[in-house]
């Protein structure tokens, strides 16, 4: 029999395309998941061993970070939120998530977008939530006898791979600088388990 029926009830067990978008659905349920565990964090802190790697798209609209880091991570980076940040917030209405870290001992305010964070971990438990971000940021309406500015092109040759790189404000209060980070021990395909 074909690999479209079940060999011993001779149903057909090939799975549709679905005309329902389920995959932004479940996107946009995990979006919220990491939205609760950062209000979550914000309020009460981080419990026992959990901290988080937030990774997100430093070239998206509305990213606010020093010049300095834009430079050295021009498309993305991940942050880990684990001893030493400060005013984590989750601003819903605007869609927004903003929080204090020290790079290299010099304090700074991120301001992130939810729309350009593309991963999220609690490595305490295995927990790792990708999501789609768009290569180019959605174009936003310009006001008339306005020209929409696009970001310019990242040499892909000279920028660091930011899903491999973590800044923790602890380390870099130490003076010891930003930590290198392998996240696909963390990583996982989709929301079944471990890919």
């Amino acid at each position: 029999m074909s690999d479209d029926h079940d060999e011993e009830n001779g149903f057909d067990t090939a799975i549709p395309d679905s005309l329902m978008p389920y995959d932004s659905w479940i996107e946009d349920a995990y979006r919220q998941v990491m939205l609760r565990a950062l209000e979550y964090a914000a309020a009460q802190g981080l419990p026992g061993d959990h901290h988080f790697y937030l990774t997100f798209r430093t070239d998206w609209p509305g990213v606010e970070m020093p010049d300095r880091l834009r430079a050295q991570y021009p498309h993305e980076i991940t942050i880990v939120l684990q001893h030493q940040f400060w005013d984590l917030k989750v601003d819903r209405a605007h869609q927004i998530i903003s929080v204090g870290l020290s790079f290299g001992g010099i304090p700074s305010t991120l301001v992130i977008p939810v729309a350009a964070v593309s991963a999220f971990a609690d490595p305490h438990i295995r927990l790792a939530l990708r999501f789609t971000v768009p290569e180019q940021p959605p174009v936003t309406a310009a006001a008339p006898n306005v020209v929409p500015v696009q970001p310019a092109p990242v040499d892909t040759a000279q920028a660091t791979p930011a899903a491999d790189t973590a800044a923790d404000g602890a380390d870099a209060d130490k003076g010891e600088g930003s930590q290198v980070v392998s996240l696909a021990a963390f990583r996982k395909k989709g929301p079944g388990g471990p890919g």
